[in-house]
């Protein structure tokens, strides 16, 4: 057993070896750690009891125990504490709020979701009236949970804005970046060893390369276009963020002839509905023009009569496909993505203008086209990207210092 009396610090790189293989290795012993690292047995000996002397690690039982001992002497087994901790991921987006209480460890017998919330939030809210809005779902969410904020190792949070390195959202012309980002890293600041304020389209894109459509892919766009327009950009492997986190903010669209808006999809499906029945060319009596007469134009009943067949319908979601196709062109043009992935609530019918957009897509940039393509991560991308972002800094920040704190009260 190594002596635990010894400063961490000392052995800092094989420690982090050993919680870089436990992290992912699920059950693991001394001959895998060696051999996934550069350390000699005696040293992965050393970290390992040292990480089981601070309860980061556990010692299972061993093959003979556990059933599947064979010959020989049956080796130590570890693995992570399922005692170690929860994070938290939230997307707070405009007009909604998720917020997920989750284990630490993305382990299959140790991932599971302890809470999750969704509730609708007021755009006209105040950012004072914001922020207790969020504070006060953060608390039910852990009450739900039966966890205490003791035991938060990371929070992640996912806003509609752009935010810099320390969390902070820069000035908007109308108060907007502010509002949707009411100081979320000084309210959150004492919640947990590591809080992360992100933008909700860089979570997107984390979210869709670890666990979506783009695992695997090295340079992409996830692309938020329910509410609205916003761009995760990935550049040979790396997501881009920018001096204020600003890489992809969809302001850009309100200057682009043929786009002319931020606002995304909904909108979009929304408006054209309402110049094609207003301008005579889909008639009030059919089923679009109804809609329209019966008053808010659901934009997820327009894309599933396209998809029907219905031609009034199609003829919405060609045009709207071209806003797309215009928009993905110059997402094209300024990255040179191998993909473009559409995200969002949205994204589970929008295939009828995504279609449109494929057929138009090429006439839009000189570059080969990217491919294109709905998310399968539906409304809660952002969440499950806040998710893999508070578990990353678990894992290299707040387990680390976790451990070091608790090797420091055995002293």
């Amino acid at each position: 057993m190594t002596d635990v009396s010894a400063d961490l610090g000392t052995g800092r790189a094989s420690v982090g070896a050993v919680l870089d293989v436990a992290w992912t290795a699920g059950e693991f012993t001394a001959t895998e750690v060696m051999a996934a690292t550069s350390l000699t047995r005696s040293t992965a000996i050393d970290a390992i009891d040292t990480l089981v002397a601070v309860d980061v690690l556990r010692e299972l039982p061993n093959a003979r125990a556990a059933g599947s001992y064979r010959s020989g002497r049956p080796a130590r087994r570890f693995a992570l504490s399922p005692e170690l901790g929860v994070v938290i991921g939230m997307d707070a987006g405009d007009t909604h709020l998720a917020v997920t209480v989750t284990t630490a460890v993305p382990d299959a017998q140790l991932d599971r979701t302890l809470a999750h919330r969704r509730i609708d939030l007021d755009p006209a809210h105040s950012a004072v009236e914001r922020r207790r809005t969020i504070l006060d779902a953060l608390h039910r969410a852990l009450g739900e949970a039966g966890v205490s904020r003791d035991q938060i190792l990371a929070i992640c949070v996912g806003v509609a804005a752009p935010v810099d390195r320390d969390g902070i959202s820069p000035p908007h012309p109308q108060g907007f970046w502010e509002r949707t980002n009411p100081g979320l890293a000084e309210a959150l600041r004492e919640w947990a060893p590591v809080v992360e304020i992100k933008n909700d389209a860089q979570l997107a894109a984390i979210a869709e390369g670890s666990t979506g459509a783009a695992i695997g892919c090295r340079d992409y766009v996830a692309l938020l276009a329910s509410e609205r327009f916003g761009g995760g950009v990935v550049v040979d492997g790396h997501v881009l963020h920018g001096a204020h986190g600003g890489v992809g903010e969809g302001v850009v669209f309100d200057h682009i002839i043929g786009v002319g808006s931020a606002f995304g999809l909904r909108y979009a499906l929304q408006d054209q509905v309402r110049a094609a029945v207003e301008g005579g060319e889909i008639d009030r009596a059919g089923a679009i023009g109804r809609i329209v007469e019966n008053g808010r134009v659901d934009p997820r009943l327009v894309l599933t009569l396209a998809s029907s067949g219905d031609a009034d319908a199609q003829l919405v979601t060609e045009r709207v496909g071209a806003t797309v196709a215009r928009i993905v062109g110059v997402l094209g043009s300024m990255y040179d993505p191998a993909r473009v992935i559409v995200c969002g609530a949205v994204a589970e019918s929008v295939e009828p203008v995504l279609a449109a957009a494929r057929r138009l897509l090429p006439e839009e940039l000189h570059l080969p086209a990217p491919e294109l393509i709905a998310s399968a991560l539906g409304a809660e991308v952002v969440t499950i990207g806040a998710v893999a972002t508070a578990r990353r800094a678990a894992r290299e920040r707040a387990v680390p210092q976790l451990a070091e704190r608790r090797l420091r009260a055995l002293r």
